[in-house]
């Protein structure tokens, strides 16, 4: 199936493609990869999740974040793409948290962009390499930010 069908079948709402907040452009496109910047859980209403996780926000919630991190992504690569399914694979994701100091789940709370990805392009190509750490503070206080390189077909 394809990941725009497969998006449509999970009744996935994107939020609008978000605009740089500074000098540097969301995604660029270098042979067949798509570098997408550092991306945070922008809502459909144009709002951030924002807070920290392990005292602001719990696990699940720091986790439902990330996921909604990776639905501002499939934005980003459809509009600048034309359509999710221009991506072959998930290369690499970088995933940083917004944390207490003493909370140490990272890769508990970036599953939730994972597993979206999985879900839109399966457990093969939809799951790629990956780092998640623990930063403090994100801009803005968004409670998750993350970035990824896609391999193009």
């Amino acid at each position: 199936m394809s990941a725009e069908a497969r998006l449509r079948d999970l009744h996935l709402e994107l939020p609008k493609a978000p605009k740089p907040v500074a000098v540097y452009k969301p995604l660029v496109v270098s042979g067949n990869h798509a570098y997408v910047s550092g991306h945070g859980p922008l809502r459909t209403d144009g709002s951030l999740i924002q807070g920290v996780v392990g005292r602001d926000l719990t696990l699940e919630e720091g986790k439902l974040a990330a996921r909604q991190v990776g639905l501002a992504i499939l934005a980003t690569l459809k509009e600048n793409l034309g359509s999710l399914d221009r991506v072959n694979r998930v290369v690499k994701i970088l995933g940083m948290v917004n944390t207490a100091q003493d909370f140490y789940d990272h890769p508990k709370v970036i599953n939730g962009c994972s597993e979206l990805f999985a879900e839109i392009w399966g457990s093969d190509k939809g799951i790629g390499a990956r780092s998640a750490v623990g930063m403090g503070p994100l801009p803005g206080n968004i409670a998750v930010e993350i970035e990824v390189i896609f391999e193009l077909v």
